[in-house]
C-alpha cells in the first residue's frame, strides 16, 4: 500500500463512557444509515476508541468466562468444526472461469497513482501505465503529486511532454486526507466509468485493462482487486515471507467470491466502477486503509468486488522487520477499524447473509483468536491446562497452510510442475507460516492500544528503491 497519512483530527480523541456505545443499541433502528444507501456520514467514525474498548472487554472476559464454564471446551469445539466446514470449502473451490473480451464497446478506464517522493520509481512506473494495450483514447493516467521534496515533480514535468496520456495533479500544501484525500481531489476531473488505482511502485502487465475491464459488464460487480505479487521477493527471509503471504490472501480471496463471500480491495491492483464510488461516498478520508474501508462500503450498498488471481500486479515488498512492523500495524489498525465503524450495519444483515457469514468468520479467525490469545495463555496457565482455543488455533494454521500452498502450486502452474516443485512450495509453505506467526503479535498488540492509547500510529511511509 501507498503512503496514507495520519489524519490530525482522528476520532480517538476521548474514552467516552461505555454505557453510551450501549445506548445506540437501543435507538439504532433510528439511525439514518439505516435506510440511507450513504454509508458515509462522519458520525459513524467518532467514538472508535472506546468501541475498541468494549470489544476487548469482551473477548477477554468471554475467554476466561470459556476456561470456568464445564461446557467451555465443547464450545469451542463446535465452533471450530463450523468455522473448519466453511474454510474447507473455501480451500477446495475451483475459481470461477471469466470471460476476458468486451462485448460492447470500450469503457473509459482512468488509471490513479497517488505519490510523494516517488523519484526511484515514477519513471518506471509512467512508462509502465502509458504502454498498456489498451485504445489510447479510452485511457488516461494521473499522477497525483502530493507535494513531494524530491525531484519527483520535475521527473513528472519531464514525463509529460513525452506521454499524451498523462496527466498530473500537484496538491497543494496541507492538504489533508492523505492517499483518500489526494483520490478524492483529482477524482472530479477524471472522465473513468472505470477508476484504476496503482501504488507508485506497481508494475503491471501490458494487457491488465483488456483483462480486468470486461468483468465490470456483470452490473453487480462494483470493484476488482488483480492478485498482487512481490517483485523482490528473492531478497531475504521478509520478502520471500511476503510473497507466500500474498500467494495465500489471493487463493482465499478468489475461494471467498466465487461461494458469495466477502472479495476485499487491496489499494494495489484495485478498479473501481465510479457509480459504484460515487453511491458510496468517494474515498474515505477518515480511514488509514482506504481500500479495506472501501471493501465494506461496497459490499454494504450491494456491489460485488470480483478477485482476479492472473494477471498480477508486482509492487516492492519491504525489507526489513522493522518496516514491516509499522506497515502491518497500520494495515492491522485499518482493518480492525472498519469493523468498529460499520458494527451496526454488518449485524443487521445489509450485505446478505452470505456475505456477513464469510465476514464474521474471517473477523474470528484474523481478529479474535489473537486478541483472545493473551487471556487464553494466561488462564491456561493458572489452571494447569492447554488453552482453551487450541483447536480453533490449529484449524487457523492449518488451513492457512493448505491456502497458501494452493496458492503458490495455482501461480507455480503457470512455468510447469513437477516433483521437485512440489517439495520447493512445500519449503515455501513452511517458511510462510513461520512469516506469518508475526500477525499474532501485531494484531494482538493493536486490538490492545486501540482500546487504551488516545493517539496510535505514527506513520512511516514506505520507502520505494526501484530494485528488483
Amino acid at each position: 500500500m501507498p503512503a496514507n497519512f495520519w489524519p490530525e483530527n482522528d476520532s480517538y480523541k476521548e474514552l467516552d463512557p461505555l454505557d453510551s456505545l450501549l445506548s445506540e443499541l437501543a435507538v439504532e433502528e433510528e439511525l439514518e444509515e439505516e435506510t440511507s444507501p450513504c454509508v458515509s456520514h462522519p458520525s459513524r467514525f467518532q467514538g472508535r476508541r472506546r468501541k475498541a474498548a468494549l470489544v476487548l472487554t469482551m473477548v477477554w472476559s468471554s475467554t476466561i468466562a470459556l476456561h470456568l464454564v464445564s461446557w467451555g471446551y465443547l464450545f469451542v469445539l463446535g465452533l471450530t468444526t463450523i468455522i473448519g466446514l466453511h474454510v474447507f470449502v473455501l480451500v477446495f473451490t475451483k475459481p470461477r472461469r471469466t470471460h476476458e473480451q468486451l462485448e460492447g464497446d470500450y469503457p473509459y478506464v482512468s488509471v490513479l497513482v497517488a505519490a510523494k517522493n516517488e523519484e526511484a520509481v515514477i519513471g518506471k512506473l509512467v512508462k509502465n501505465l502509458c504502454s498498456l494495450e489498451y485504445p489510447e483514447e479510452k485511457y488516461e493516467v494521473w499522477i497525483i503529486d502530493d507535494n513531494s521534496s524530491d525531484r519527483t515533480p520535475q521527473f513528472l514535468a519531464e514525463l509529460a511532454q513525452k506521454y499524451d496520456q498523462l496527466k498530473i495533479f500537484q496538491r497543494s500544501p496541507g492538504a489533508g486526507g492523505g492517499k483518500s484525500g489526494a483520490l478524492n481531489q483529482v477524482l472530479p476531473l477524471t472522465k473513468g466509468e472505470v477508476l484504476a488505482v496503482f501504488d507508485a511502485d506497481a508494475q503491471v502487465p501490458p494487457d491488465i485493462l483488456l483483462r480486468v475491464v470486461p468483468l465490470f459488464e456483470r452490473q453487480k460487480v462494483g470493484a476488482v482487486q488483480v492478485r498482487k505479487a512481490i517483485a523482490n521477493a528473492k531478497e531475504n527471509f521478509w520478502t520471500k515471507g511476503q510473497m507466500a503471504e500474498m500467494a495465500l490472501d489471493a487463493y482465499f480471496q478468489q475461494g471467498r467470491t466465487v461461494v458469495g463471500g466477502l472479495g476485499e480491495l487491496r489499494g494495489n491492483g484495485q478498479f473501481v466502477r465510479r457509480e459504484a464510488l460515487k453511491r458510496c461516498g468517494g474515498w474515505n478520508e477518515e480511514t488509514i486503509t482506504d481500500d479495506l474501508d472501501l471493501t465494506f462500503r461496497l459490499h454494504l450498498d450491494n456491489w460485488d468486488i470480483e478477485n482476479v488471481f492472473n494477471p498480477a500486479v508486482e509492487e516492492e515488498g519491504v525489507v526489513s522487520a522493522i518496516a514491516l512492523w509499522h506497515q502491518r500495524n497500520r494495515w492491522a489498525e485499518g482493518g480492525y477499524q472498519r469493523y468498529l465503524d460499520y458494527w451496526d450495519l454488518i449485524l443487521k444483515n445489509r450485505m446478505g447473509s452470505r456475505k456477513t457469514w464469510d465476514l464474521l468468520v474471517f473477523l474470528l479467525s484474523q481478529y479474535i483468536l489473537p486478541s483472545a490469545a493473551v487471556p487464553d495463555l494466561l488462564m491456561a496457565i493458572a489452571r494447569h491446562r492447554p488453552p482453551i482455543l487450541s483447536p480453533m488455533t490449529g484449524l487457523t494454521i492449518t488451513m492457512s497452510m493448505a491456502g497458501m500452498f494452493a496458492g503458490l502450486v495455482r501461480i507455480r502452474k503457470q512455468k510447469g510442475l513437477n516433483l521437485s516443485s512440489y517439495f520447493l512450495l512445500l519449503l515455501q509453505t513452511l517458511r510462510g507460516t513461520l512469516y506469518m506467526l508475526h500477525w499474532l503479535i501485531v494484531i494482538s498488540s493493536t486490538t490492545a492500544r486501540m482500546s487504551v492509547r488516545p493517539k496510535r500510529l505514527k506513520w512511516v511511509k514506505t520507502v520505494h528503491t526501484g530494485s528488483k
